[in-house]
């Protein structure tokens, strides 16, 4: 007889069970942390677009007044 990990072990190894751990707990998880990291993401998306958009305004600035500079 074997023992209740070697049991479980060759249970988990068959197609069904893997088929039923999937969509019975990994999906319906996956779908509750999407559904409660959706806004932080797009919130983190939008802050480095409007970084980007900050660190170009600085360069082009700095470009601006490097060039009406006059090197002596």
């Amino acid at each position: 007889m074997d023992s209740m990990w070697d049991t479980c072990i060759n249970y988990i190894k068959t197609d069904e069970a893997r088929r039923h751990l999937r969509e019975s707990v990994i999906m319906p998880m996956g779908d509750i942390l999407y559904n409660e990291m959706y806004f932080y993401v797009w919130f983190i998306c939008l802050y480095h677009v409007f970084l980007i958009l900050i660190i170009l305004a600085n360069l082009f600035l700095l470009l601006k007044l490097l060039s009406h500079a006059s090197i002596k």
